[in-house]
């Protein structure tokens, strides 16, 4: 199982065209002028791409060892179901069934509208609204978790989206963030991730996932795992 060509592509390409360098640290990218996502997280680019999406082995979870480890992985760092989880930029819904087949109560977001679809034909038991990540429509101090993969990164403004999600908690609430820095540049190191979410949080655990399980093969990414408890 290896990474898609045409998702390898789409990755390649939306470094290419992005706005910040490799050596730029994350926290101090340009703002665009529209207040968009950067270049490449067009709605238009999602959409298109998300015919395939699933095919990936660590999108779909297709697999049931991969389908297990996200399990066991997730499974230990939310609380106790049925909690209910905020998932924001949730794709074609993976991750939602996950959650919903071990009873948790799951709300999902996107910005595409073709991702959503997706996400309502596998999760029907979910609720799925199409918008914007940065600024999430959704009820404030109703959720025990928030989590979101591979979002946060290509964000105008991921400090301020942060605080934003953060005001979906319960008081006790939890972010739970799944991010990488990938060879083609783009991404979020660890350590960037952190810097960002203690500007609102205080606690803050990272977890690196090294194991390809999650992955389907090895990869020369930095992949992590991300806790933030209060």
């Amino acid at each position: 199982m290896i990474l898609g060509h045409a998702l390898q592509e789409r990755l390649d390409t939306s470094t290419r065209r992005s706005a910040f360098s490799v050596a730029r640290q994350p926290t101090s990218l340009p703002p665009t002028s529209d207040g968009a996502y950067h270049p490449g997280m067009s709605k238009e680019v999602w959409d298109a791409e998300a015919a395939s999406f699933d095919e990936e082995p660590d999108h779909g979870l297709a697999h049931e060892g991969i389908r297990a480890a996200w399990g066991d992985l997730l499974l230990g760092v939310l609380p106790s179901a049925p909690a209910r989880v905020a998932d924001l930029g949730c794709g074609t819904g993976t991750l939602a069934r996950l959650l919903v087949d071990n009873g948790y109560t799951v709300d999902g977001l996107d910005f595409s509208t073709a991702m959503i679809e997706r996400a309502k034909t596998k999760v029907p038991e979910s609720r799925f609204v199409v918008g914007d990540a940065s600024y999430p429509d959704l009820e404030s101090g109703s959720y025990d978790v928030v989590l979101c993969r591979h979002v946060l990164w290509a964000l105008p403004d991921p400090v301020e989206a942060l605080g934003r999600w953060v005001r979906l908690l319960k008081a006790d609430g939890v972010v739970v963030l799944i991010e990488g820095r990938w060879h083609t540049g783009g991404g979020l190191t660890a350590a960037n991730a952190e810097q960002i979410v203690r500007t609102v949080r205080k606690s803050v655990e990272v977890q690196h996932l090294t194991d390809p399980v999650y992955w389907g093969k090895e990869l020369p990414d930095e992949r992590y795992l991300l806790v933030s408890v209060a």
